[in-house]
């Protein structure tokens, strides 16, 4: 059961970013101004970001919307990819990455996050690896709560929120993502085990608990940075992400 107390105060954040932009047949949703940190040519340059959401039903009660939204899955009207590089298929040793598509950080290079840092990092490692697959997974924006919803819980994090409490205080759980369409196209695609590039134990769990062979997990930190420092801190000690050193918050 969520805290009442937490969600009145998510709404009462959020309803004064939100405004309604009235079409003849739908309603355009607007939420931000957020402020985005860019690293421009290695210089960061904070801008303001916006995002908008088109939606068929035209209404200012903003709540009964939010609402709805966690319940509407909008993550899934985008499509997934995958970028394989060398003899994928029958190389012995294979990296892959399960990228979860990032608007902010993969496009944007927003320092929010180590989206985009990891995103680059892991074609470099699969480069020079000489094989490997990076799945860049579109349904998984904001650990799958979608990007309007997104930016919405940025809103709550501009008010002292960390990732998993604004996830929640929006009535998500605190990572949504599945694995099983992208694990389906790595059967297609390759046979032999594979390296994973993760942080995440549970992207271990998933390949690992639907029968693929793993040779190994390859770390990818990096990136940190006034701007992601709580985002990275909360990943560890409320999303059990692996350390540096490849251990548990709480070994």
């Amino acid at each position: 059961m969520l805290n009442t107390k937490l969600e009145s105060e998510a709404f009462a954040l959020l309803k004064d970013k939100i405004q309604l932009i009235q079409q003849n047949d739908h309603a355009i949703y607007l939420v931000g101004p957020i402020q985005l940190p860019i690293n421009l040519d290695g210089e960061t340059t904070v801008f303001q970001w916006y995002c908008w959401l088109n939606f068929d039903e035209i209404t200012e009660d903003y709540e009964n919307m939010i609402e709805k939204l966690s319940s509407a899955n909008l993550a899934e009207y985008q499509q997934s990819s995958v970028l394989v590089y060398g003899d994928f298929a029958h190389a012995e040793e294979a990296l892959i990455r399960m990228h979860s598509i990032c608007h902010t950080g993969d496009i944007f290079g927003s320092k929010r996050c180590d989206c985009g840092f990891q995103l680059k990092e892991s074609m470099k490692k699969i480069r020079e690896h000489g094989t490997g697959a990076l799945f860049y997974l579109a349904n998984h924006e904001g650990r799958g709560i979608g990007l309007f919803s997104k930016a919405m819980a940025y809103v709550l994090q501009e008010n002292g929120y960390d990732t998993v409490e604004a996830n929640e205080s929006l009535g998500y759980v605190n990572d949504a993502r599945d694995y099983e369409d992208a694990i389906s196209v790595l059967r297609t695609l390759r046979s032999k085990p594979v390296t994973l590039i993760t942080n995440n134990p549970m992207k271990v769990d998933a390949l690992e608990n639907a029968g693929l062979q793993l040779s190994g997990r390859t770390p990818l930190w990096g990136d940190r940075s006034e701007y992601n420092k709580k985002y990275l801190d909360t990943k560890v000690i409320k999303s059990g992400h692996l350390r540096e050193d490849g251990k548990c918050s709480n070994d």
